[in-house]
């Protein structure tokens, strides 16, 4: 692919404006309890950059690119001033599930999360139908199993769920020959496919659309290099796409609503409603979900929120670190 990105800015200019914040969740989600995110101010306005904690120097890159691409790039312009988003739904106890819906007025999707370690296909079930509960017959409810089935898991699981009418199932499997086979298992079940870790943490995202492996793709801005660089996948994957996003702060959320709103005809809710999972943000005005939307809109940081939920002096120290690291890839290419 084409190299789309901007100039990359000093990187004494990111080192000196960064300001590293953790942010307590609501409820434990991808194992857990606070988000950590490095946000600095480029010439655009408010930018993201965090990659979760375990991704190393080269798949953090990316992320910083985007970061980049938002804050330093060209300036945008959407077609839309409000996106759909879905809610999520997290692999919680059933005394939870109507507290966490709560949190998404409006929503009429439900992202379901499936396939948690330690817990069992009865327990999906139960999550899926409290979601199909929640939206009605008319709603959609999706399921999201992170890559955590086998092939033989995931067709018994898509089976069990398929009479709650999915609207997908995201990642089922972990590679592009095992996505290619469940899909041609299922094929009768009348249940999409979509890939979304074999387009953001593969070597070439367009991959999965060659082989035919999945009947839509999850498209997320910071894992895949920005909103430029994930739009240019777009337009070369030729296949329906649904714009995440990764538990973001409501600066990295409206980098995910720019590239949502900068996407003609998208048919699919998005996943950028995710703030309703944080219990603190960084801007007193969150991309929270009203209405079963987004405004599309740069976020204005409030200096104050930054202080008061700093991240502890180690981690900030952590924090740059990595960004120096995923800055030496980003100049090697």
């Amino acid at each position: 692919m084409p190299d789309l990105a901007p100039p990359l800015p000093p990187l004494d200019d990111l080192l000196r404006d960064a300001h590293v914040v953790a942010l307590p969740l609501t409820t434990r989600f991808r194992g857990i309890d606070v988000r950590e995110a490095l946000l600095v101010e480029g010439p655009r306005g408010w930018t993201e950059f965090s990659p979760f904690v375990e991704y190393d120097p080269v798949e953090s890159a990316a992320w910083l690119a985007a970061a980049i691409d938002f804050g330093w790039g060209p300036d945008r312009h959407p077609v839309a001033p409000r996106v759909a988003v879905n809610a999520t739904l997290p692999s919680v106890g059933p005394d939870q599930l109507a507290g966490v819906l709560a949190r998404f007025p409006g929503c009429r999707t439900v992202k379901v999360k499936v396939a948690e370690r330690g817990q069992t296909l009865a327990d999906d079930i139960a999550r899926v139908a409290a979601a199909r509960a929640f939206v009605g017959d008319d709603g959609r409810v999706r399921i999201d199993a992170n890559a955590n089935w086998s092939v033989d898991e995931a067709e018994e699981a898509l089976v069990a769920l398929a009479p709650y009418r999915l609207e997908y199932a995201e990642q089922p499997v972990r590679s592009v020959p095992e996505l290619a086979e469940l899909r041609r298992r299922t094929a009768g079940l009348g249940v999409p496919i979509a890939a979304d870790e074999s387009v953001r943490k593969a070597s070439d995202p367009l991959a999965v659309a060659r082989a035919g492996a999945a009947d839509l793709l999850v498209i997320k801005a910071q894992p895949l290099g920005g909103v430029t660089a994930a739009l240019d996948i777009v337009a070369q994957a030729g296949l329906p796409v649904v714009v995440s996003s990764a538990l973001d702060t409501s600066v990295g959320l409206s980098m995910g609503a720019y590239l949502a709103a900068s996407i003609p005809g998208l048919a699919h809710d998005c996943g950028l409603g995710t703030a309703a999972l944080l219990a603190a943000d960084v801007t007193p005005e969150p991309l929270l979900p009203v209405d079963g939307g987004v405004d599309v809109r740069r976020v204005d940081v409030d200096v104050d929120l930054l202080r008061e939920h700093a991240a502890t002096d180690d981690r900030r120290a952590w924090w740059l670190d990595r960004l120096r690291a995923s800055y030496a890839v980003l100049t090697e290419r």
